[in-house]
């Protein structure tokens, strides 16, 4: 069985002979995989009329668990956004009835963001379609494959989350492909 990344390992290996082809096809396939499963979420958001970062705002509300509320400083962090950019955000999400933001009776001062209804309905419409979609990728593993490949991708997150923020890990001398 090959792939087309088969063919670009091939094509690469002749190119570079210190490339490592086993690396090349792990990493390649990795970033098909990514981009396809990015692909078919955004393709699913446009379809049913959302934006992928307002699919972000309510995957992170209901990442809080019930209430599903939470401060927009909150979000913000959560997000990686500026406190100004998530209020613009928020405001057109409320507008589609998605969330509501109401004040604290104690101090008005203080904003909470909770998903409605129709947010939870939103998010959850969402989540069956990538549900689908990854089941529909995973059908060529056996149950064992899955297991040994979750465990191995595991075992690259544990290594690559051990590293200090923003240092890839310490790549062996030797030469490198121009742009990388």
């Amino acid at each position: 069985m090959r792939d087309s990344v088969d063919r670009h390992v091939e094509v690469w290996a002749k190119e570079i002979d210190w490339m490592d082809p086993v690396k090349e096809a792990i990493f390649a396939r990795l970033a098909l995989l990514a981009r396809y499963a990015s692909q078919a979420r955004r393709d699913r958001l446009d379809s049913d009329g959302l934006r992928n970062w307002q699919y972000k705002v309510l995957l992170t509300l209901r990442r809080l668990g019930p209430p599903y509320t939470g401060s927009p400083s909150l979000l913000a962090d959560h997000l990686g956004l500026t406190r100004g950019a998530l209020s613009a955000r928020l405001a057109s999400l409320e507008e589609a009835g998605l969330i509501v933001r109401t004040h604290e009776r104690d101090d008005r001062r203080r904003v909470r963001v909770r998903l409605t209804e129709t947010g939870h309905t939103a998010f959850e419409q969402q989540m069956t379609s990538e549900e689908a979609t990854e089941l529909a990728l995973l059908s060529a593993l056996t149950p064992a494959e899955r297991e040994a490949l979750a465990g191995l991708l595991r075992k690259m997150v544990v290594a690559a989350e051990a590293e200090p923020a923003g240092r890839a890990p310490t790549a062996p001398a030797g030469p490198r492909p121009a742009g990388s």
